[in-house]
């Protein structure tokens, strides 16, 4: 399959509004579903009936999957059927897939037009799924679309994909997901929103029309419409992306930034900043603040003086980035902290690691990326500000460990999720030059990986020695099992290549070998 499967979501707009967003979200940011998978809601009913019926079933003949959401209403009627109805029968017509999820059990009260619709869906002997609520009608949508793609195209998702689907749908909040009837489409920075469709899209922001861009952020559940009066509003997800000041919607969607001249808080901080800006641009400034408020040392690299920076950069952002992506936003007291001391830099978010992650899972570094705000941590992800299934606290430590610093600690401090980045204190000759160029085949982050015997054949390794695994357990006085496992470990890492098989097996440096 080369092409997205457009998904059409039929349902009663006004009654099952809701249900329409999440399904919507469900399948934009999904790793597995959004790979595979479009959805096409029809957001506007036009002043006619008619027009309505005509616009929907024009949107379901470019879909190749009818995805039905029934609860207790009928909905709009054009003659004797409502259009929900005849969008089924052309569903059915065009002989496409229709996956049917009923709201409520058999005894909830529901239109008479509802109950001759459930006996059409019976008679034609199609199964449908119960849900009671939003948790269970993303778990079953996604299991029908999932078998679906398996049954129809063979494409299965990865252990990986479904585990980070079942961990992201027991951890995802509906903040994100409401309107702000108080924010309009045309209040919102549509620059912004220009540079992060073309970047989802791959296109050129400034080829991007006005209507383009509010039918693609419509579809990433940026804005939504509201059904009486036709106009789109921001959902709580775009007012934090692309409002000029989300803070004057949610007022704790701030980052307070404090630079104090010790290594303790006081009264008075040599530099602040309150940060009120959509979360692309928050992030940025938050950089810049740490950026004027530490030191930047000047080191003689070759023929060139380069100016360094006392903590890695990218360490800091992927911090900002998970803070503003995964904190708490129902907790409307408080704001994101930004601590700059004179031996640390300390980000705070509100509210603890996303269900069902903890503080010590964290901090083994094994554990599947999730986020409480999918759509936000989606929108960021197309400014290149975070990898959304990467593990961003492993990543922190190396860049870290490899600019000559400590390993960035882990905490929950007071409903604080507390990132700590320790600095070089007085002795700012610990922090290292960017390596550049083929030269460095052992960095200071995989260095921390190896135990004493794996260093040992790494420094053989760049010697120029080739290995074997007979060898080396003579030398370091270990079984051949042990040998093997290690230089197994190195060639995993990249730092040995292997040729041979059985006994003629031997290691060689990769760096060589490239």
């Amino acid at each position: 399959m080369t092409d997205r499967l457009r998904v059409f979501v039929s349902s009663v707009q006004k009654e099952l509004e809701d249900e329409r967003v999440i399904i919507q979200s469900l399948v934009q940011t999904d790793p597995f579903l959004s790979t595979h998978c479009m959805p096409v809601l029809y957001e506007c009913e036009p002043a006619s009936p008619d027009r309505a019926l005509e616009g929907c079933l024009g949107e379901l003949d470019r879909c190749q999957v009818y995805v039905l959401i029934i609860g207790a209403e009928y909905g709009t009627q054009t003659g004797s059927l409502s259009i929900t109805h005849l969008e089924y029968r052309r569903a059915k017509e065009r002989e496409i897939p229709i996956l049917v999820f009923i709201r409520g059990g058999a005894h909830v009260v529901r239109d008479d037009g509802i109950m001759r619709l459930l006996e059409e869906i019976d008679d034609d002997g199609r199964k449908y799924k119960r849900f009671r609520n939003v948790v269970e009608l993303r778990e079953e949508v996604r299991a029908a679309l999932v078998r679906l793609l398996e049954r129809s195209f063979g494409i299965t998702p990865t252990h990986d994909e479904n585990e980070i689907a079942d961990r992201a749908i027991e951890a995802a909040s509906l903040f994100e997901l409401q309107m702000v009837a108080s924010v309009s489409w045309e209040s919102l920075d549509h620059e912004t929103a220009r540079h992060l469709i073309g970047a989802a899209d791959l296109r050129d922001p400034t080829t991007i029309s006005l209507s383009d861009l509010l039918a693609s952020a419509s579809m990433r559940s940026l804005v939504r419409c509201d059904r009486r009066s036709g106009r789109h509003y921001a959902t709580a997800a775009g007012v934090l992306m692309l409002a000029r000041d989300p803070s004057a919607v949610f007022p704790q969607c701030r980052v307070l930034a404090d630079a104090y001249r010790s290594t303790r808080r006081d009264g008075e901080p040599r530099d602040h900043e309150d940060i009120r800006l959509p979360l692309p641009l928050a992030v940025d400034r938050a950089i810049a603040f740490v950026d004027r408020n530490t030191r930047h040392p000047m080191k003689v690299i070759g023929l060139n003086r380069v100016r360094l920076d006392e903590y890695p950069v990218e360490a800091l952002r992927e911090a900002l980035v998970n803070a503003v992506v995964h904190r708490d936003y129902e907790d409307a007291g408080r704001k994101i902290k930004l601590e700059v001391y004179s031996d640390r830099v300390v980000v705070s978010s509100p509210g603890g690691p996303p269900f069902p992650l903890t503080i010590a899972r964290l901090r083994t570094g094994n554990y599947y990326q999730i986020s409480r705000n999918p759509v936000i941590a989606q929108s960021l992800s197309f400014f290149h500000r975070m990898e959304e299934r990467g593990l961003g606290f492993g990543r922190m430590r190396d860049e870290m460990l490899n600019h000559g610093l400590d390993a960035p600690s882990l905490d929950l401090v007071d409903g604080f999720f507390v990132v700590a980045f320790p600095g070089p204190g007085e002795n700012i000759d610990r922090i290292r030059a960017p390596t550049q160029g083929p030269g460095t085949i052992v960095t200071p982050a995989v260095e921390a990986l190896l135990n004493e015997r794996q260093r040992r054949m790494v420094a053989r390794l760049v010697q120029g020695e080739e290995l074997t695994a007979r060898a080396c357990a003579e030398t370091l006085g270990v079984s051949r099992a042990t040998a093997s496992g290690d230089l197994g470990f190195l060639v995993r890492l990249g730092i040995a290549a292997r040729h041979g098989e059985g006994r003629s097996t031997r290691y060689v440096l990769a760096e060589r070998e490239r």
